[in-house]
């Protein structure tokens, strides 16, 4: 996904983002949460099992800008980062728009407006409207920070402390505008596929024979 021009031309890849019509699409789920928590382990294997599932803007962000030594990182240009993820998350809604059946997201537009919140940064234009026009379904499931399985890298430098800040902060916002955050059992990642798929009352008894590795 290529950023063109400057930002305030808002278009990503020759297409225009931020259009300002509302969408609503009840079938796009969210991952939300603290970093560390699990959320990319289980919606790769929801992929595996042949679901929708798009990869977080964040990371992708990351890795380019240190291929290409920019300066849009959150230890770096934090309001230029928080820009590309607003137009990223956008961009990635609206690609699947038409889409019918259920896509999980791995972090959603409200994600970019938490992070500012967290970090005490002003929100990038159009922020606040692009959360509330750009609707997903409103059960929301957010992974808890979890010790056990947190890790740092060369992408993810916040500390737990720093990682339970992010989840309540998340929690926060989602529900402020209107989402229900489910909480997501720490439970093996296998585990946590076949929860989360019982919970959007996905019937599928080959889905359920696959995570049991049946």
């Amino acid at each position: 996904m290529g950023l063109t021009g400057a930002e305030n031309n808002v278009y990503l890849n020759g297409k225009k983002v931020l259009k300002g019509l509302k969408m609503d699409n009840s079938n796009f789920y969210i991952f939300t949460g603290g970093p560390g928590s699990g959320k990319s382990t289980v919606l790769n294997i929801l992929s595996d099992l042949g679901y929708l599932t798009v990869r977080e803007v964040g990371r992708d962000i990351i890795q380019k800008q240190l291929k290409t030594g920019g300066d849009a990182l959150p230890w770096n240009n934090t309001a230029r980062y928080a820009r590309l993820m607003l137009l990223h998350s956008v961009f990635d809604f609206e690609e699947f728009a038409h889409i019918n059946k259920p896509c999980f997201f791995d972090r959603g537009i409200p994600d970019t407006l938490g992070y500012c919140r967290l970090i005490h940064l002003s929100y990038p234009e159009n922020l606040n409207e692009a959360v509330k026009e750009y609707r997903y379904n409103k059960k929301v499931f957010i992974f808890p920070p979890w010790e056990e399985i947190y890790t740092k890298d060369s992408e993810r430098k916040q500390d737990l402390r720093e990682a339970r800040d992010t989840y309540r902060v998340m929690k926060e916002v989602y529900e402020e505008y209107g989402y229900r955050p489910i909480i997501v059992p720490c439970l093996p990642a296998k585990e946590r596929a076949e929860w989360i798929i019982s919970n959007i009352a996905i019937k599928s008894t080959t889905s359920r024979q696959a995570i049991a590795g049946e």
